[in-house]
């Protein structure tokens, strides 16, 4: 388990984020980055993500992509952020695909046809564990392997799924995200898909990305890591991925996750660290103060009452909402908090 620079990890829930007097980037030997929303979003980097990796490399950092887009192959990733302008290795790149190829081929003969219902990402995959793809039910898959497959994945696909699971053929998904982040705003994601072939079968799959095992072993055994970073913005995947792995994350508010989600967390959706964006892993992280039943962070103070939490001071708006997390995370305990936060988070205007 990889103990936070403050000492928050441990037994029982988090009740505040934690705090490091360095730079999570000097604290941390490894970045595992979710991309979708992290680094970029439909396509184009987000603000200070490029400056900001490139500064957390030269400062020793090493930096791997984590992605449970099962779509593109890694060296098409790699392509994609070098032209942004981030220099990345195909080898930098771990994807949900790989995750779930791997999780097939332990349960598979080599060789064995898998029935791909995706992209050229999930097809790669599965070759590289020694798998064959094959494209309808009547080919006798032993395997039937989902992935997300972008926008124009025909109808027709979903069917040849149903009819391979229809005869017992087993069901694996890459990832179950509901959504994916896109240039426009919030798209359909391969759960989404998923949901249509539970639907229609009645099966569950067997599912490998974040924030399940297979997909944590997957990153750990490709990297290396020792006392690694998951860096997200999405709460139930990124986050209770790291969770479930037992180590430390930085959510980044550039993506999916906003300030009603997070301070509504329950303990597995805690992440260690909050920040605005990727710059969060260059500098430390301030502490959160407990006086007097408020919760001190900057120039703030926050304070949970019987129907709503509040908030006093000013300063930077994400001190005062690390001051919200731990005032609505320790009147929650093991739960939810269903405190009333709006108008302590119109103040803030994250």
């Amino acid at each position: 388990m990889s103990q936070s620079a403050s000492g928050a990890a441990g037994s029982g829930p988090r009740t505040r984020p934690g705090s490091s007097a360095r730079a999570l980037s000097e604290a941390y030997d490894t970045a595992l980055l979710d991309l979708d929303g992290v680094v970029y979003a439909g396509g184009e980097a987000i603000a200070h993500a490029v400056e900001s990796l490139a500064d957390a490399r030269a400062a020793g950092m090493a930096l791997a992509y984590v992605t449970n887009n099962a779509l593109r192959t890694p060296d098409a990733v790699a392509e994609h952020l070098g032209e942004l302008g981030i220099p990345t290795g195909a080898g930098d790149v771990i994807t949900s695909a790989q995750a779930v190829a791997r999780l097939i081929s332990d349960q598979v003969p080599e060789g064995a046809r898998v029935l791909v219902i995706g992209g050229e990402g999930l097809r790669v995959a599965l070759r590289e564990r020694g798998l064959v793809p094959v494209d309808s039910a009547d080919d006798e898959p032993v395997a039937v392997a989902q992935g997300y497959g972008g926008p124009d994945m025909a109808w027709g696909r979903f069917a040849e799924a149903c009819y391979a699971i229809a005869k017992g053929v087993p069901w694996f998904a890459s990832n179950t995200d509901l959504t994916i982040p896109t240039g426009r705003g919030i798209a359909p994601g391969n759960g989404a898909a998923v949901e249509v072939v539970r639907i229609a079968t009645g099966a569950e799959p067997q599912v490998a990305g974040k924030p399940l095992p297979p997909m944590h072993r997957e990153t750990i055994l490709r990297t290396g890591a020792r006392s690694p970073l998951v860096v997200g913005d999405r709460l139930d995947t990124d986050i209770e991925g790291a969770f479930n792995g037992e180590v430390d994350s930085l959510l980044v508010l550039t993506g999916v996750a906003d300030g009603v989600q997070l301070l509504a967390a329950p303990p597995r959706h805690r992440p260690t660290y909050v920040d605005l964006d990727l710059r969060g892993v260059l500098t430390g992280q301030p502490e959160v103060v407990e006086e007097g039943g408020a919760f001190r962070c900057g120039g703030w103070a926050a304070s949970a009452g019987d129907e709503r939490l509040d908030l006093e001071g000013d300063g930077d708006a994400i001190d005062g909402l690390r001051a919200l997390c731990a005032a609505a995370w320790t009147a929650a305990g093991d739960g939810t908090c269903e405190l009333d936060a709006a108008k302590a988070l119109a103040r803030l205007d994250l």
